[in-house]
């Protein structure tokens, strides 16, 4: 309790200091979100690995496949639920479109270069050891380190594989006393990102958003949290008030820093001190939660691409005149490209980007929503990170 206070009064403290718009202060908090972001993201890569191999290496593959199978199935349906949230409320509010000369002559990005699926497949089994720790490629990496615990599983007792894997822990023992470290100074952190924040809000980031479309996107993502995650914990006999108020620095953290990747120290600390999680559940749910389980990205870019698309005269949805099987489907799409997507700042928009780009949807329908996605970003990453604790506290039960 005494840490939340704090961060508390860190949030409130930074938001006056950014209200005020003063530009050394801007200047300096931006320096300091962006190191604490790097610091939790270069922590993130290794916790992700280590957490792997070494629940795989002592928990053994029968138990670990039992709980990987639990971790998929409750996060494929808390990632479709919030999918199906989004699509109703867009049905029911139904966003109109917006005038052509809003969007027409936008530049505000850059159309990425498109990624067919079978490239981004590939793309996920490396052909260097190294190359996907530069590339911060989690996936490359779950593989590795899913390859590496099972294989020391395998191998026989002896004192080599006894090293080995008291090497791993010895490593990861050492990286939760560097993330314990990060987690002692996170107020001044924690100052630093809302100080930037409120300087946005001020400048007028928000001024700028289309109104049902953001009403859509906000209010799926509060049903989610609110309603939809609490009565899937209620559903496995676990109290969700409990249950949110343990895990709520963790949820805090992903909200400054949109990214859940970058959040899972803090996620994995509050998960084993704070609401009792075993350390063998936390360590294996939570890295791969983390990767696959995008509850507000999925909500994010089904809505999204209705919206993109009913802009185009040439794509089944036309006009806010919704056909149902086109939303199914893209129901569908919405969902496993979350569960692909990175945990990271705008990994959720520029996948959208990708997608609207390979269909010939009007892509610069979303450079009017880049000026607010910092504040979608936010709460979707939050949601994501709230999720990820349901996952991980119903597998545990």
């Amino acid at each position: 309790m005494k840490q939340i206070y704090l961060w508390t009064g860190a949030l409130l403290t930074g938001a006056i200091l950014g209200w005020f718009q003063i530009e050394s202060i801007n200047a300096v908090a931006n320096v300091v979100a962006t190191i604490y972001t790097r610091l939790f993201q270069l922590l993130a890569v290794p916790t992700i690995v280590l957490a792997i191999i070494t629940t795989m290496a002592t928990f053994g593959t029968k138990s670990s496949g039992k709980l990987f199978g639990r971790t998929l199935v409750y996060t494929l349906l808390t990632t479709f639920a919030a999918a199906v949230v989004g699509a109703f409320l867009y049905v029911v509010i139904a966003p109109e479109n917006l005038p052509v000369e809003a969007f027409v002559t936008d530049n505000s990005f850059e159309e990425p270069t498109h990624q067919s699926y079978v490239d981004h497949l590939l793309s996920v089994v490396p052909n260097n050891i190294v190359k996907p720790f530069l590339e911060g490629n989690v996936l490359s990496l779950l593989l590795l380190a899913f390859a590496v615990g099972i294989g020391l599983s395998k191998l026989s007792e002896s004192e080599n594989k006894a090293v080995v894997v008291k090497g791993f822990l010895g490593l990861q023992e050492l990286l939760f006393l560097l993330i314990r470290g990060l987690i002692w100074t996170l107020p001044l952190g924690i100052v630093a990102f809302a100080a930037q924040l409120s300087a946005q809000l001020t400048a007028g980031v928000a001024a700028q958003s289309i109104g049902k479309y953001v009403l859509v996107v906000l209010g799926g993502n509060v049903i989610q949290f609110f309603v939809v995650l609490p009565l899937f914990l209620l559903a496995r006999g676990l109290n969700p008030i409990r249950v949110m108020g343990s895990m709520m620095p963790a949820v805090l953290m992903a909200l400054f820093t949109k990214s859940s990747a970058a959040t899972l120290p803090v996620t994995m600390e509050s998960a084993e001190k704070r609401l009792g999680v075993r350390g063998e559940v936390a360590r294996f749910v939570l890295p791969i939660c983390t990767t696959i389980n995008m509850n507000g990205c999925a909500a994010f870019i089904l809505v999204t691409s209705l919206f993109v698309m009913q802009h185009s005269p040439t794509l089944a949805i036309t006009g806010n005149s919704l056909v149902f099987p086109s939303i199914l489907l893209w129901l569908l799409i919405s969902v496993f490209s979350a569960v692909g997507n990175a945990g990271v700042p705008m990994g959720c928009f520029f996948l959208t980007l990708s997608l609207m780009s390979g269909i010939g949807a009007p892509i610069a329908v979303l450079g009017i929503i880049l000026p607010i996605y910092t504040i979608i970003d936010m709460i979707e990453t939050a949601e994501n990170v709230w999720s990820d604790s349901c996952v991980c506290a119903m597998v545990n039960k």
